[in-house]
């Protein structure tokens, strides 16, 4: 076990930015932890793991100031079960932990651990995906969930009677937890698969990708490939200054733009993928 982290405190002035901040450290695997209020983001790196060049890698966007200081190890799921709320959208979903009272009145209800894998609802790209979800009925299709995080999107692709579902991550701490998610929610029939990127064996009614815009463009060629005629792709984790670029590429592959959402300064983007002539 760790016994020394690096804190990291960034001053984002807004929750906004602290979102930005974030996407843009997504791919930094040092780092096991964030803590996000308004104005403040918490970075958490384990001192074995931190170098001096790292900002070199991972820079910070915009003038956001930063300090660092070493601290002892934390408690990390005390601190999640502190600051974790239930996530409710509408009448359709709730996203909550399994020590808050279960929530009436929706059509659907997750129940997951709050580690540290990314996924619990709050933030506004899987808000985005969920209500995706209630519009584009997943019932009696393939779904593919790549970057799956806590799992919660293919819970609720179970849920909604998907006819079967994979759900894929790099990261060993998410596989872990969205298998302890997928049991704690009785789906059982969802398959787990360990990869970096998209595999191409198989074919899907519908895929799921609430990832990061350079791991998006990498893999659109193989959603594309992967996908039946008329199937769909649902993918966030995109900032508005984006949107053309994702666009474009998705055009010149034949996927017509079917939805956008928007949040904050975040885009979830439905693709239909269209026959060939």
């Amino acid at each position: 076990m760790e016994e020394k982290y690096i804190e990291i405190i960034f001053e984002t002035g807004s929750r906004e930015m602290g979102e930005i901040l974030i996407a843009c450290l997504h791919d930094a695997t040092e780092i096991e932890g964030f803590e996000e209020s308004d104005g403040l983001v918490k970075a958490y790196i384990p001192a074995t793991k931190y170098y001096e060049t790292f900002f070199d890698r991972f820079p910070v966007p915009g003038n956001i100031k930063y300090t660092q200081s070493v601290i002892e190890n934390k408690n990390w799921n005390a601190i999640w079960e502190n600051e974790f709320e239930p996530v409710i959208i509408d009448n359709f979903v709730a996203v909550r932990a399994d020590f808050h009272a279960s929530v009436k009145n929706v059509e659907y209800e997750i129940i997951i651990t709050p580690k540290m894998s990314f996924g619990t609802g709050h933030h506004a790209t899987t808000g985005l995906m969920l209500e995706s979800l209630r519009e584009y009925n997943c019932a009696g299709k393939k779904v593919a969930d790549f970057g799956t995080g806590t799992g919660v999107l293919a819970i609720l692709a179970h849920k909604m009677k998907a006819a079967e579902i994979l759900a894929i991550d790099y990261d060993d701490w998410s596989i872990n937890n969205a298998s302890e998610n997928i049991e704690k929610n009785e789906c059982g029939s969802i398959r787990l698969m360990k990869a970096d990127h998209f595999p191409g064996e198989e074919k899907w009614d519908m895929i799921l990708a609430n990832i990061n815009l350079h791991v998006i463009l990498t893999n659109m060629q193989d959603f594309h490939r992967t996908l039946n005629n008329n199937g769909l792709l649902i993918i966030s984790g995109i900032l508005q200054e984006d949107k053309n670029k994702v666009e474009s590429l998705a055009a010149g592959l034949l996927f017509f733009t079917d939805s956008i959402r928007q949040k904050n300064n975040w885009l979830c983007i439905t693709f239909k993928k269209e026959a060939a002539a």
